[in-house]
């Protein structure tokens, strides 16, 4: 086999269980499921920190949270890492492309990559109207300057906001939306690649996240489902002190049932757009001969909670939030069986050696992620990791879990409280069983688990053996003395 190509599809605040593929009763991606039947599909798959900054700090550097730092969402950090995806397979010899969503500080940051083409979508600190917009933006010029648009065009005209639950249709055509404007560049790329050199794309696209405004035609698909009944577990008014029910932004709110079927709506109906977007691409790299060279992998860097206990948004540590789709598919001759499904808990820290190893690349030795490409290959490691870590800072707690992906223990930093959950029996995560008889024991197995996960952190979260809540949580961890 030629030296392969790597094509990385990532996509924003998609939740793990939204394939049809894996059994999801409503959304329909039918060109997903082709990619996933035809290479590796892992079903225990984890954004251990999961908002949009940290999460992809994680997928671009191959590093956990302790050493990337980052455990809340913020703005305006420098992105410093030397030791990049990008800037790895770049030193090797590789053509390397971003288009789509960086998001990264400075915005125009390359972190490796020889070029990119950006839309991040919408970008609170970088978004000031006395600055111009292409400093931090490539499709928003691109909008102004055809036709149909005027000179102060906008992406935000509809006047849903970018973390809001409304949803409405896209009020433009098709072909201006930004997913297929995406596609758009990424074909047109593949046109002005270098012929000698592999590349490594990474297309990434800024939907599924809201604004909740996919072509019209698939809003309706999903108007017409069954009603939406989001999930309520016996647990959620652990969170009720935070309720902000008039404000669509909300990170817990009790919404009136339209709102939230129409949220899903919009929220499905951004996935079946970039299903079919995808295969869009897909197609026209077959076309250009180079699919059969090309190793292909798909994440999210995260889910949406869509809801779910009352919940919203990101940032919490259940599954709707923390879960993610990860597929791999590769060339022939790759090894990757067909229709292979692996249990094992893997998470976005695993994206980068994963494609060195796909692209024979040695993997730095501050990788701290692991290579998937031997699971995939249906190879069995007795030492792959038991369980993860994941955190979040968020609701002035630090929101702290610990799952080898049938299990998962929770401990909120502000109360103190506990939570225990059977994700075999219970995926939805209604029931904690924390408090009940007969589960004590494992709520101290997993509790330990977590005090040596954040042994020896600067927060002290850990004392004496013990949790200590109350401790005022960081966005980043303080580095060491």
């Amino acid at each position: 086999m030629n030296t392969p190509n790597i094509l990385l599809i990532c996509v924003d605040q998609w939740r793990g269980d939204c394939l049809s593929i894996d059994d999801h009763p409503v959304v329909r991606t039918p060109y997903l499921d082709r990619l996933a039947s035809r290479g590796a599909r892992f079903r225990h798959a984890y954004s251990a920190t999961p908002t949009c900054v940290p999460a992809r700090t994680g997928l671009m550097t191959g590093l956990g949270q302790r050493s990337h730092r980052r455990v809340g969402y913020l703005d305006g950090m420098p992105f410093e890492h030397e030791v990049t995806l990008p800037g790895v397979l770049r030193g090797a010899g590789y053509q390397t492309q971003a288009i789509g969503k960086l998001h990264v500080y400075p915005e125009r940051a390359r972190i490796g990559f020889d070029n990119v083409i950006l839309h991040d979508g919408y970008l609170h600190q970088a978004r000031r109207r006395s600055r111009p917009f292409e400093e931090i933006d490539d499709y928003l010029p691109w909008l102004r300057s055809q036709a149909s648009a005027s000179a102060v065009a906008d992406y935000t005209e509809h006047g849903i906001g970018c973390n809001s639950v409304p949803a409405r249709p896209w009020p433009r055509e098709e072909a201006l939306h930004p997913t297929n404007w995406l596609v758009t560049e990424a074909i047109s790329w593949l046109y002005r690649r270098d012929p000698t050199a592999p590349f490594f794309l990474y297309l990434s696209f800024h939907r599924p996240h809201p604004p909740y405004d996919p072509p019209g035609w698939a809003f309706d698909t999903y108007l017409d489902a069954p009603p939406y009944r989001p999930v309520v577990g016996d647990w959620w008014e652990e969170f009720a002190q935070y309720r902000d029910d008039h404000n669509p932004e909300a990170w817990v709110a009790r919404m009136d049932s339209r709102t939230l079927h129409r949220a899903r709506a919009g929220y499905y109906g951004h996935m079946t757009h970039l299903d079919q977007q995808i295969n869009r691409f897909l197609e026209a790299l077959a076309e250009f001969g180079l699919a059969k060279d090309t190793y292909v992998a798909f994440v999210s860097d995260h889910g949406e909670m869509l809801g779910e206990h009352h919940l919203f948004r990101k940032g919490f540590p259940y599954e709707g939030s923390t879960r993610i789709p990860f597929l791999l598919t590769g060339p022939p001759g790759s090894g990757i069986a067909a229709g292979t499904v692996r249990d094992e808990v893997v998470e976005l820290r695993d994206v980068m050696p994963t494609l060195l190893d796909c692209a024979g690349v040695p993997i730095p030795s501050n990788v701290e992620g692991r290579s998937v490409l031997g699971l995939a290959r249906g190879g069995d490691d007795p030492d792959w990791r038991g369980w993860l870590h994941g955190e979040h800072t968020l609701l002035d707690q630090s929101l702290q879990f610990v799952t080898d992906g049938h299990t998962k223990y929770v401990w909120l930093s502000g109360s103190g409280h506990e939570q225990l959950f059977d994700l075999d029996e219970d995926p939805a995560e209604t029931v904690n069983l924390a408090a009940r008889p007969g589960h004590a024991e494992a709520v101290e197995l997993w509790r330990g688990r977590l005090v040596g996960e954040l042994s020896g952190r600067p927060e002290g979260y850990v004392r004496d053996g013990r949790l200590v809540p109350g401790r005022a949580p960081v966005l980043t961890i303080p580095a060491n003395p």
